[in-house]
């Protein structure tokens, strides 16, 4: 496990992680195996920095994030956050330290409740954990709407009368009520315009300035991810293949996998993108119900030996501060 570094204490560690969900069939209804959507993973998030865990869809991205915020209950593993674990923490418990851990979801349309206005939706986390009078409440919700770049008019309209970006910027708001500490990001501009993706990246970065957030910022796309984050986990299949600061993945990456999805990235330069050798995996994604039995990507894996159809490869820190999960690396 890395240590956390001079920039900042560890905020979050997350340690041997499993989510496993049960597959039954037959009219008993028996368990016949477990589809497992992150399968041991293991990772520290420190205090103000931006995580970015990236990887194909279906890969067990946005379960480990809500995972993470104890969305769902772990089959297994830790997820400490300030020293405590979060993931046996009773209801209770967890209900108290709940508003330092928010998220804002993928899809800005499905997570605002359509028959509530901005106001309600940005003031219910307020009334469910603080003791306010209604014009606090009122004013704490016009700064964050003033924060998130809404026009605090809007207060009284329903989530149909805006378009993706702003309602987007309308779950951020949410997020932020309850002046949380550690925020998932689950894919936060798939869902919206080219155009409108870097308006919300940079709301997101300034908003981590003023307010000292710390980010797991979920993405497929690589390229938002060089943009924003500082450290990059790259996962497949359930596991995390390789963990490195930003700079060091993206010019020295070490997995076969990462240098797959880097060589997918185009570049701007012709010259240079003329002259760049492609890896194009063969064949498809094993289903993480029966997944490999040594590395989970040696199915795929242009320079896959024996070892690694049979012995899963142990997770080592192979340079300063850079893990990766590869025999050959």
């Amino acid at each position: 496990m890395a240590e956390p570094t001079a920039s900042g204490e560890t905020l979050v560690n997350v340690s041997d992680l499993k989510m496993h969900f049960p597959i039954y069939k037959g009219l008993f209804r028996r368990k016949v195996g477990d589809v497992k959507a992150v399968d041991g993973l293991s990772f520290d998030i420190r205090r103000g920095e931006t995580l970015g865990l990236v990887g194909e869809s279906g890969c067990g991205k946005s379960t480990t994030g809500r995972a993470v915020l104890r969305l769902y209950d772990p089959t297994h593993g830790t997820v400490s956050f300030e020293g405590t674990d979060v993931a046996h923490l009773s209801l209770e418990e967890l209900r108290k330290i709940r508003p330092r851990m928010q998220m804002i979801f993928q899809d800005p349309q499905a997570c605002l409740n359509p028959r509530m206005t901005v106001g309600a939706i940005i003031a219910e986390p307020l009334i469910e954990h603080e003791s306010m009078s209604k014009e606090e409440r009122e004013d704490r919700v016009v700064d964050l709407l003033n924060a998130v770049g809404l026009n605090p008019a809007y207060i009284n309209r329903y989530p149909h009368e805006f378009s993706g970006g702003q309602r987007q910027r309308i779950g951020i708001a949410r997020a932020l009520a309850l002046d949380p500490d550690f925020i998932v990001c689950d894919e936060p501009i798939a869902a919206l315009d080219v155009s409108i993706q870097a308006q919300v990246v940079n709301l997101l970065e300034d908003l981590q300035k003023e307010r000292g957030l710390t980010y797991l910022f979920i993405s497929h796309d690589l390229s938002m991810v060089r943009h924003i984050a500082d450290r990059v986990a790259v996962m497949y299949l359930g596991k995390i293949m390789e963990l490195a600061p930003r700079e060091t993945l993206f010019s020295d990456p070490q997995h076969p996998y990462t240098k797959a999805l880097l060589s997918a990235v185009p570049v701007a330069d012709p010259k240079i993108e003329a002259t760049r050798e492609r890896t194009i995996l063969k064949g498809d994604v094993p289903s993480p119900s029966n997944p490999p039995a040594g590395c989970v990507f040696c199915t795929r894996c242009p320079i896959a030996e024996k070892k690694c159809f049979t012995v899963a490869p142990e997770w080592r820190e192979l340079n300063p501060d850079q893990f990766v999960a590869c025999h050959l690396a």
